[in-house]
């Protein structure tokens, strides 16, 4: 690899080809916009100079389910769950329809990292009573694997059966 030398412009030179495409065109397809390979990708920062393209994904079930388990589970349609590249952080985003038949019990949603913390109380949403409402969680994901992570959404109660519905799942990787 050789080096060239930085260009610089003097009145009446002459601007060949060459130095066009090494001193202009080349630096301009390390933009952020010459690197965007397909809609909605956003960029981050990965390191000195460097960043990572980023795509922001979601998942939905649109089943009714139920549950009796008091330990964070799989419903008979598992999920919602994405895959995404992020580095060493994400951005989640968690909603569900909660339900519970007994007074007094709860009923829970959080998410599992495939390989890493399964679904937590810490992070979960919740509907105590026999209440039907829709909340929301967001949690910002450090110390994250960079590269392909799996999130899934998951569900338990504290007793009695909780029903869950309309289950989204959103992860914005940074």
């Amino acid at each position: 690899m050789s080096w060239t030398a930085p260009m610089t412009a003097v009145a009446s030179a002459t601007f060949t080809s060459a130095q066009f495409n090494t001193h202009v065109r080349d630096n301009l397809l390390e933009t952020a916009p010459a690197k965007a390979t397909t809609s909605s990708q956003y960029f981050c920062a990965t390191g000195l100079n460097a960043i990572a393209a980023r795509v922001l994904q979601q998942g939905t079930v649109d089943v009714i389910e139920t549950t009796t388990s008091t330990s964070y589970v799989n419903l008979t349609t598992v999920g919602p769950a994405i895959t995404t590249n992020t580095g060493a952080m994400a951005l989640i985003h968690w909603t569900s329809y909660l339900a519970n038949n007994t007074v007094g019990q709860s009923t829970m949603s959080s998410f599992d990292i495939a390989g890493g913390a399964g679904g937590a109380d810490i992070r979960a949403i919740l509907v105590a009573n026999p209440a039907v409402i829709k909340p929301s969680g967001t949690a910002l994901i450090t110390g994250l694997t960079a590269g392909s992570n799996t999130f899934t959404q998951k569900y338990r109660v504290t007793g009695g059966t909780g029903t869950f519905d309309a289950r989204r799942l959103i992860g914005q990787p940074f």
